[in-house]
């Protein structure tokens, strides 16, 4: 079987759009902005102005971290707008042109490794808050599958499929051009779309007691949801330890200075990542502002920033 990559109900844009033209293009969502109330205490200096970010849905480690940082930053006095951006490749063209002032999903040094290369010059990489991240391929506990190393040879017991994320997020890119190729994957498919809908086709598999797998990361709630296992990599294919970044665009630190400082010493351990991700898409049913709100009741942002 001809290895090939399927685009299911998603679609990719080049690096070399106009950024107002990818923005536009990709369905965004703006929320929050001066609308967004918060009684958050943040021990931030007051401020003024307005902060643009941005997420990827989906991509839930820099979700919730983003809606932490739009209640703290509400609450010292910004106005902060969240877009949403489906395709990684346009949100780096958009921080790189300044039309995003920040991006708190930035994994380096492999996964976001082409952005960068590529928009590195136009931006400020402020600092890594968790340095314990890594891409996985997983399976659920019940499969007897253990390393990428078997996963050709039983291809027709996942339907000759790998259930993948969107086509242009890096893990995608990976796992294309560097897993299936080195482990000769050649009687299965990437199948790409979106992380929500990854996500629900592991759930379903799950409830059936099916077999699947999933590119995946970590930290990622689903690991704590479900029994899942991480295949092995003996080739190591998939990277080494990342960390999760922040980044902002050129003259970002210059403008909001006590901003940038507070960035920088921003750290969330995999244990308070996973913790906030559970209270959110588990206790609070996915309810984003609310589920951050319960959460830094028990724990307070200034001691995020200390």
């Amino acid at each position: 079987m001809q290895r090939r990559l399927i685009m299911k109900g998603a679609f990719g844009l080049g690096a070399g759009s106009a950024a107002a033209l990818a923005l536009s293009a990709c369905s965004v969502e703006e929320e929050g902005g001066s609308d967004g109330s918060t009684d958050v205490d943040s021990n931030l200096p007051e401020g003024s102005g307005t902060i643009n970010t941005a997420i990827i849905p989906g991509w839930d480690e820099g979700v919730v971290a983003t809606e932490l940082w739009r209640q703290a930053l509400t609450g010292a006095g910004y106005t902060v707008n969240v877009t949403e951006i489906t395709e990684a490749g346009v949100l780096f063209e958009a921080l790189a042109s300044g039309d995003i002032d920040v991006f708190l999903d930035g994994w380096l040094p492999v996964t976001h490794k082409t952005y960068l290369d590529t928009h590195g010059a136009h931006l400020e990489q402020l600092g890594a808050w968790n340095e314990n991240a890594a891409l996985t391929v997983a399976v659920p506990s019940y499969v007897d599958v253990n390393s990428l190393t078997e996963l050709n040879d039983n291809a027709d017991l996942f339907g000759g499929t790998i259930t993948g994320i969107e086509p242009g997020a890096g893990l995608t890119e990976v796992v294309l051009n560097n897993t299936i190729p080195a482990y000769g994957m050649d009687d299965l498919e990437l199948q790409t779309s979106s992380t929500g809908t990854m996500l629900a086709e592991l759930d379903s598999a799950i409830a059936a007691e099916e077999p699947i797998v999933v590119t995946l990361w970590q930290p990622h709630w689903a690991y704590a949801k479900w029994d899942l296992k991480n295949l092995e990599d003996p080739e190591g294919t998939l990277g080494d330890v990342e960390t999760i970044n922040t980044l902002a665009r050129e003259g970002f630190s210059e403008e909001f200075p006590d901003v940038a400082a507070a960035l920088e010493s921003f750290k969330l351990s995999d244990e308070q990542l996973a913790g906030l991700e559970q209270v959110v898409f588990d206790e609070h049913d996915g309810d984003l502002e609310g589920g951050v709100s319960a959460w830094l009741e028990d724990n307070p942002f200034n001691d995020l920033i200390a």
